[in-house]
């Protein structure tokens, strides 16, 4: 009866090895790396996200200059999307309209050449390390139809723990090797403000940052921005591990799942996307980031406060409806003259 078990739990360990791999032999698992179709595959992803960073780029920046409080369109009297009566900024499209009135096409795409360096860096670096560090992707299961309710918890929670894992170094080195080049970027586009000409190119820039900062002005913000990555890692994967193992069946639900727990979470964590926005500018040579235009913040829990305390910490999450904040500063919105509500 003993040797029945045995050969039982042998077997439903062997279900759940097999369940992970899609085609060929155990001795074929890691045949994917080498695979033409497989290369080919990540090949046109990483060339489709090079497209879609660059077309959206224009709206990236429009959104930017919104977080560091750069409104020079003066709002009108509208409705929310729930029918109050508030005064309404101009949507992102205006401003991104705006910024190409006044710089031409190619002038909305100041910046992106920092910013795809970044991106390729952090993608290929985090990926390498995580490899190097062990922390591999789960391989994808072939067939859970035979899974016990059991088994298919197991490999749940492996499959959460393996990702889990390898998310938190990627995202945590991608932001680490990409802020240098995420920070000339951002304030590339923060000269639109004051017509500066100091981050001219990736050498000017870098030789800019050096001489006036030295190595602690490639990271400013970064703790922020490591704060909002890593939480919607974090708080984004466990929560769609929980609903997975207790509600949520099949596969194509969870994946949807996932997606929707990562654009909650990132909603919430939205905040600091705005602070690290602002403290990359802050105390930099540019009219943007110094009085009168932008408050001389201590760090970036100040930085934080100051935005909450003004209802300014969401500026720029709503790209269409844009509603003047309720409670305004002497020091902030003051680019252009706001109508009275009639």
């Amino acid at each position: 009866m003993e040797e029945l078990r045995q050969v039982l739990r042998d077997q439903d360990r062997e279900n759940v090895q097999n369940a992970f791999y899609i085609g060929g032999s155990g001795g074929e698992r890691d045949a994917g790396s080498s695979d033409p179709e497989w290369q080919i595959t990540q090949d046109m992803q990483f060339l489709l996200r090079v497209a879609c960073t660059t077309a959206l780029y224009p709206l990236e920046y429009a959104k930017t200059l919104i977080q560091i409080g750069y409104e020079p369109i003066a709002p009108r009297p509208g409705r929310t999307l729930f029918g109050e009566r508030r005064l309404m900024l101009p949507n992102v499209f205006q401003y991104a309209g705006y910024i190409k009135s006044v710089d031409g096409f190619f002038g909305c795409f100041r910046g992106l050449s920092a910013r795809l360096v970044g991106n390729f860096l952090s993608s290929y670096y985090g990926g390498v390390l995580a490899d190097r560090l062990g922390y591999l992707e789960p391989p994808k299961r072939k067939d859970t139809g035979r899974l016990s309710y059991n088994d298919d918890r197991h490999l749940l929670k492996m499959e959460f723990v393996m990702n889990l894992k390898r998310n938190l170094v990627v995202h945590s080195t991608g932001v680490v090797i990409s802020q240098p080049f995420y920070v000339i970027s951002i304030r590339m586009m923060a000269q639109f403000v004051g017509r500066e000409r100091i981050y001219t190119g990736l050498v000017a820039s870098i030789k800019e940052i050096w001489k006036t900062e030295g190595v602690a002005g490639f990271f400013s913000g970064l703790i922020p921005r490591l704060v909002c990555d890593l939480g919607c890692v974090l708080i984004g994967s466990t929560l769609t591990y929980l609903l997975s193992a207790t509600i949520v069946e099949g596969e194509s639900s969870r994946n949807n799942l996932n997606t929707l727990s990562h654009f909650t979470v990132s909603s919430l964590l939205y905040p600091y996307h705005v602070v690290s926005t602002c403290m990359i500018v802050n105390g930099s040579r540019l009219k943007a980031g110094n009085l009168p235009l932008m408050d001389n913040y201590i760090n970036w829990k100040d930085c934080y406060a100051k935005l909450r305390a003004t209802n300014e910490h969401k500026r720029g999450s709503s790209l269409f409806f844009r509603a003047v904040p309720k409670a305004i500063t002497k020091a902030s919105n003051i680019f252009a003259p706001y109508p009275e509500m009639k």
